[in-house]
């Protein structure tokens, strides 16, 4: 079982509070040494000033009770003791000071020392009579008790503060993420049916990708539910005539008395079904054409276009034969195009199936496949061709020209232009030149 992943509030807020525990940490440490690196300057050149003013006095002046009454620098001198030593002899001392040698040393300097089981500080200084040797010691503990002091004047103010500056990064971080929060519950309180884009004013520029994001799926999906209704609306109005159709020749095969009328009927009824069946397999190819975006589906193999639409012709060849049509097909050995083999064969049976099925019979269909700059798909035809009124309507869904005695759906161009915008191909049509009827070119890009 998996652990569901922190919020982005939460993550944010670990992150800032553990880059501000870090960085507090630091400057606590670098307090702590900066502090005690001052503080010791300033108690060893207070214990130089000591030693100095024991130094000016003389032997008679130098006494233990002067020495307990000496003025000393700061509250702590219980803890600072005072040594008068004249040729290795004690001869003065505070009442604090130990009967032992502060220090070993003999010279002017500072040192460190350990006397009775305490630490010590050390400053000494040849007196002015000779032989007299002053120690002025200060302990280590009461040097700690002063840095604490002084740490805790400098840390209190900022561990006050601290829970005031996370309320505070907290309260920032949830505001910063409202637009977050607000973007879902615009998006969770919306009906199924709203695919109107989200406003993107007002939106802060790290949020703008993911609303344009959002509405550009909302966008794709009103398309493909668009597509979905039109297939539906599409579907319900082409079906219901050959539906009725099966049925009354059903009908007419159920009280037919005679063999020959019920085989003349069943035969209508077959017929009927093969259409219906057409009908629903362009319906299918087109809807499944449409949720592809314009220019989305070129592909990046090599497809060599001259076998798929030879087997093409050779499929409608004997339809083709049995009207007396000529089917003609020019072609290099050879031409490779970025569009998968089996949309080529889309392309090339609709486009041969209309110029057969919409030519006189004894007509002429001529295929031509060309290279050059770029690769080119030209049918064309020795029928009547298209009127231009008809031109203009040219790919609308189910639009048939009238008056042709021949059935169909109005499907096949409709067809053709999905595949044309999908694959970024050029479609022209006009009147054939050679053959005088209608002639559809078909270019794909230049390859790079």
């Amino acid at each position: 079982m998996t652990a569901s992943p922190r919020s982005l509030q939460a993550r944010l807020l670990i992150t800032v509070l553990g880059l501000l525990g870090a960085v507090w940490t630091v400057a606590v440490i670098a307090t702590w040494y900066d502090t005690r690196h001052e503080l010791n300057e300033l108690l060893d050149a207070h214990l130089a000033q000591t030693a100095s003013l024991l130094a000016t006095q003389t032997g008679d002046e130098l006494d233990d009770e002067s020495l307990s009454a000496f003025p000393l620098l700061h509250k702590y001198q219980s803890r600072v003791a005072l040594q008068v030593w004249q040729e290795g002899r004690l001869v003065a001392r505070s009442a604090n000071a130990p009967e032992q040698p502060l220090s070993s040393r003999d010279t002017n300097g500072l040192a460190d020392s350990e006397v009775g089981g305490r630490s010590w500080r050390v400053f000494t200084v040849r007196g002015r009579e000779h032989g007299l040797l002053i120690h002025v010691g200060e302990l280590h503990s009461a040097r700690r008790h002063i840095l604490l002091a002084s740490l805790r004047s400098a840390i209190w103010p900022m561990l006050l503060a601290l829970p005031l500056l996370v309320a505070a990064i907290w309260w920032s971080v949830r505001g910063l993420l409202r637009p977050l929060r607000e973007l879902g519950r615009s998006v969770a309180v919306r009906r199924a049916e709203a695919l109107d884009p989200l406003p993107l004013a007002g939106v802060p520029p790290e949020v703008a990708p993911m609303v344009a994001a959002l509405n550009g799926l909302f966008a794709r999906m009103a398309e493909r539910l668009e597509s979905e209704r039109r297939f539906t609306a599409d579907a319900a109005h082409e079906l219901r005539t050959p539906i009725a159709a099966i049925r009354m020749q059903a009908q007419v095969a159920q009280g037919a008395q005679a063999d020959t009328e019920r085989a003349q009927a069943l035969a209508a009824t077959l017929q009927g079904c093969d259409r219906a069946t057409r009908l629903i397999e362009q319906l299918l190819l087109l809807a499944r054409l449409e949720s592809v975006e314009a220019g989305e589906a070129q592909s990046a193999l090599s497809t060599d276009m001259v076998a798929p639409v030879g087997r093409v012709l050779a499929e409608l060849a004997p339809a083709a034969l049995a009207r007396g049509q000529t089917l003609a097909l020019e072609a290099p050995d050879a031409l490779p195009v970025g569009t998968p083999v089996a949309l080529v064969d889309v392309l090339a049976r609709n486009l041969v199936d209309n110029a057969l099925r919409y030519s006189p019979d004894g007509a002429t269909v001529r295929v031509t496949l060309a290279a050059g700059p770029s690769a080119s798909l030209v049918v064309e035809d020795s029928g009547p061709g298209l009127p231009p009124e008809a031109m203009s309507r040219l790919g609308e869904r189910f639009f048939r020209v009238l008056g042709t005695g021949r059935s169909g759906s109005g499907l096949g161009w409709s067809i053709v232009q999905r595949i044309v915008r999908a694959h970024g191909l050029q479609a022209r049509v006009d009147r054939s030149e050679a053959l005088g009827g209608l002639r559809v070119r078909l270019s794909w890009p230049a390859a790079a």
